[in-house]
């Protein structure tokens, strides 16, 4: 999916952030906190949850593309483990 177009609605409950892509698909994120929260830092949240989400879907579930790929999305299975020693 590639984005076209981010659409922002206040609600009672907060922000309603729709990213959509050229495909049709959308994804909707809902931003608690309406009346704390601008605009521009609702839509800094709802794409930081779809950080997470993303880093999320694809640990264990297949490589990344490419080392860029594996820095932004927290796929970080080439890198060695820390070692904790106690």
């Amino acid at each position: 999916m590639h984005l076209i177009d981010t659409r922002i609605e206040h609600e009672p409950s907060g922000w309603r952030i729709d990213f959509i892509g050229d495909d049709g698909d959308a994804v909707t994120v809902r931003v608690a906190g309406g009346a704390d929260i601008n605009e521009a830092e609702a839509v800094e949240r709802a794409r930081a949850v779809m950080v997470q989400l993303t880093a999320f879907g694809t640990r264990g579930g297949g490589r990344s593309l490419n080392q860029y790929d594996a820095a932004s999305n927290g796929n970080f299975d080439d890198e060695p483990l820390l070692e904790t020693r106690h």
